[in-house]
């Protein structure tokens, strides 16, 4: 796993990614990495939560129907009260929303990423595609550095 936490210069944004093998076991570190990025921005509980349920049914989806031998997790913040995670993998097969029967063992993914996101997509990119979720999330501490430049001196 190659993991970057890119710096945020004036007028970006945090954002931490990385690069896993397109397989199931790649799932929990998915959810590590929102979980992680969440704490690091002081992302309140419920935002964290929901972010980490979101990218782990993306990274699900592009595990099973992606066809590619890596993909990109991506949490970042567009804006200080929104979360965004995003999947980006090599398949240009964009994600359908589907109804499936109450017997149906899977095929519910999307479902839930629509009922829990604010607003979600697909990109396609020229190389593949990149599916995102973004909510809204509750600002908090900034972290440690935050914290350090924001001290009342004197």
């Amino acid at each position: 796993m190659t993991m970057t936490n890119e710096p945020v210069s004036p007028g970006q944004y945090p954002r931490q990614s990385a690069t896993l093998a397109s397989e199931a076991a790649s799932v929990p570190v998915a959810r590590q990495i929102v979980r992680e990025a969440c704490a690091e921005w002081g992302t309140d509980q419920d935002g964290a939560e929901t972010g980490t349920l979101l990218i782990s049914e993306i990274v699900t989806n592009a595990v099973r129907h992606g066809h590619s031998h890596s993909l990109r997790v991506i949490a970042e913040q567009p804006r200080p009260d929104r979360l965004r995670v995003a999947v980006v993998d090599k398949s240009r097969r964009v994600p359908e929303l589907h109804i499936v029967g109450p017997d149906a063992i899977g095929g519910r993914g999307l479902l839930l990423v629509d009922a829990l996101s604010d607003r979600w997509g697909t990109d396609l990119l020229p190389w593949g595609k990149r599916v995102w979720a973004e909510i809204a999330i509750k600002v908090g501490n900034r972290g440690p550095a935050a914290t350090a430049c924001c001290k009342p001196t004197g």
